[in-house]
């Protein structure tokens, strides 16, 4: 019986050793990406992201004063850019939105006009976000002609998630655009300590679903937005999650649709 007992054992633990080694070595990479919308217009914050080493995506908002010079400093620099696109809010004043903003009294051909112009004053941009954009996001006719034209220049859509009521998953499930939606707003509050809770609350979100993505601002809430990232970073260090691009969140459905060189 012994005997039986010192065979089996080595056959048991090759068995288990076997079974778990390659569930090990195939446990997917935490992932996190935090963009920073706002910048070509108020700079408060844009040196300490596109100056630092936290890879964070810059939406950079067309039209601006700083909007080229920003989308060339952060590519300079290694930082993925993106058209930050001002769209009509339910509430809020015009002057918000800045110069050329996505309005529900524009036609379709009147959209894509003003996509194309923002694609040419932000260079090197690979997708787009929405800047505000709460009663806009939710016109089937507005949101398509934005995907009729990300889909044609290959850029990947950002779903801020300022409405509820958005056409975008819709629109870019139809038209075949990869699409990712915020999950965490980092500086909706204007405090250091809550962009730090925003950020654990981004960890979290990672943790359960793989990946997590978040957006803060840089111009009047930069300073603080830039000081609780960067002070949150050993949490993501402690818990293993890597910051990315947000390409890298999408980057099997890029490949798949083709929309990456």
């Amino acid at each position: 019986m012994k005997k039986v007992n010192y065979l089996l054992v080595p056959c048991l633990l090759t068995f288990i050793f076997a079974t778990t080694l390659p569930l090990h070595s195939e446990a997917k990479q935490l992932k996190a990406a935090i963009i920073i919308d706002d910048f070509g217009g108020c700079t408060g914050g844009a040196e300490e992201f596109l100056e630092g080493k936290i890879p964070i995506t810059a939406a950079v908002m067309p039209f601006t004063p700083h909007s080229t010079q920003h989308a060339v400093w952060a590519h300079k620099n290694g930082f993925e850019v993106m058209i930050h696109l001002p769209m009509q809010p339910i509430k809020g004043k015009r002057s918000w939105l800045g110069p050329k903003p996505i309005t529900v009294d524009l036609s379709p051909k009147e959209v894509k006009e003003r996509v194309y112009e923002a694609i040419n004053d932000v260079p090197y941009a690979v997708g787009i976000n929405n800047h505000m954009g709460s009663l806009a996001v939710a016109n089937e006719n507005i949101v398509r002609a934005i995907v009729e034209v990300a889909k044609e220049k290959k850029l990947f859509i950002v779903d801020s998630a300022t409405s509820p009521d958005s056409k975008f998953p819709a629109m870019t499930k139809e038209l075949g655009v990869p699409i990712i939606k915020r999950d965490v707003f980092l500086d909706d509050i204007l405090s250091t300590n809550h962009v730090r809770k925003q950020m654990e609350k981004l960890a979290r979100v990672t943790e359960l679903k793989g990946q997590g993505l978040a957006i803060g601002h840089v111009g009047i809430k930069g300073d603080v937005c830039s000081a609780g990232v960067w002070q949150s970073m050993d949490i993501f260090k402690k818990r293993n999650i890597k910051i990315v691009p947000v390409s890298e969140l999408l980057s099997a459905e890029l490949n798949k649709k083709n929309f990456l060189p």
